[in-house]
């Protein structure tokens, strides 16, 4: 049996075209094709407003924080069950991350737990779209409203979802999607901002081009985190296909959901969009075993996302409460759900759960 791999980067021939047309150009650093990219991508999501491409998703949670004013002696609430690049960006700016639980629904942010969390040096609560399922944005929105704080989100894992109508990444001061080779578009690797205002995405442009918008005439202190026009043109091809894409992802979630035994399935909440860029179920009794035995019985690769959560890594380590995160973090185990899935390769996934559920791995 071929192995299935848990992720896989679809790149093809139109990808390829499209890198050596630049190639050929002579213009490979920031230049035209970031431009079209950057105002297709605003375009294709409807989220109406401007976008800026950098060279990484954490990059672009960087600069938006940044751009933001968010600062040393600030405090922004985050998620502990997501990827470190949350808390590091924040972390990054000199500002503290405080950690809230999440809901067990959702795996994202807890309202409740967001408004627990506030205090007189909180200035904005940064929800994760977390495994393509939007948060609970309504009510975060409300609750930073009333408290006079800022909403960043983070979209990594998100890129076309919705809640109530309203695309993810038009809901906060700023959003960051990451264009990282296993996310449900690439390009290659880069990220890319939504920016509310103008006055956030012209310091987005100043803070990635080493403080300058015109040359040797720098306004701030700067980086260089600049996306290429080699990207840009993977990441213009790759938003011909995305759509098709999150619907084979919807088909084959649909799938797993309908046949799964002995393992707890994602949901998706009223008027959500969800593009699962991870198929999430909960294994109760021993997900480590599942996972290994999977790969060893059935050549299936599932992912664990995230088994140490945040407030328990080293460069954060703080004794904090959060008994949905603790648990999502044992028994949460990432399964095959990317478009190249053939029939074949669900059934043989739907069978190898199954079996090892039923037998108590």
């Amino acid at each position: 049996m071929d192995f299935i791999p848990p992720a896989k980067p679809l790149i093809g021939d139109e990808e390829r075209a499209a890198v050596d047309r630049v190639m050929r150009s002579g213009m490979i650093a920031q230049g035209p094709e970031v431009a079209a990219f950057e105002q297709e991508f605003a375009e294709h999501f409807g989220l109406g407003r401007s976008c800026v491409a950098v060279n990484s998703g954490t990059s672009g949670q960087h600069l938006g924080l940044l751009s933001c004013g968010v600062g040393p002696g600030d405090e922004v609430i985050v998620p502990s069950f997501t990827f470190a690049a949350t808390a590091n960006s924040v972390a990054l700016t000199g500002a503290t991350p405080v950690f809230a639980d999440i809901d067990a629904d959702d795996f994202c942010l807890s309202p409740e737990a967001v408004e627990a969390a506030i205090t007189d040096r909180t200035v904005g609560v940064m929800p994760v779209h977390l495994y393509g399922h939007p948060a609970k944005m309504d009510r975060i929105v409300d609750i930073a409203q009333r408290h006079g704080i800022q909403v960043f989100e983070d979209a990594a894992q998100a890129h076309g979802a919705s809640l109530h109508g309203t695309p993810v990444g038009a809901f906060g001061s700023f959003a960051m999607f990451s264009l990282y080779p296993t996310k449900n578009m690439t390009s290659g690797e880069g990220g890319m901002v939504s920016a509310a205002n103008p006055d956030v995405e012209r310091l987005m442009r100043l803070y990635r081009n080493q403080g300058m918008e015109k040359q040797y005439h720098n306004e701030v202190v700067g980086l260089n985190n600049r996306m290429t026009d080699i990207h840009a043109a993977i990441g213009r091809v790759q938003l011909t296909k995305v759509d098709a894409w999150n619907e084979a992802r919807r088909r084959n979630a649909a799938f797993l959901t309908e046949h799964l035994e002995g393992v707890i399935t994602p949901t998706v909440a009223d008027g959500a969009v969800h593009v699962f860029h991870q198929y999430t179920v909960r294994v109760q009794d021993d997900r480590d075993g599942m996972s290994q035995a999977l790969r060893d019985e059935h050549n299936v690769g599932s992912g664990m996302f995230y088994p140490v959560p945040n407030h328990r890594l080293a460069p954060f380590s703080v004794d904090v409460d959060l008994p949905e995160t603790e648990k999502a973090a044992a028994e949460c185990l990432s399964l095959p759900v990317h478009p190249s899935l053939s029939s074949e390769d669900l059934e043989r996934i739907v069978t190898g759960v199954n079996a090892l559920a039923k037998a108590g791995v």
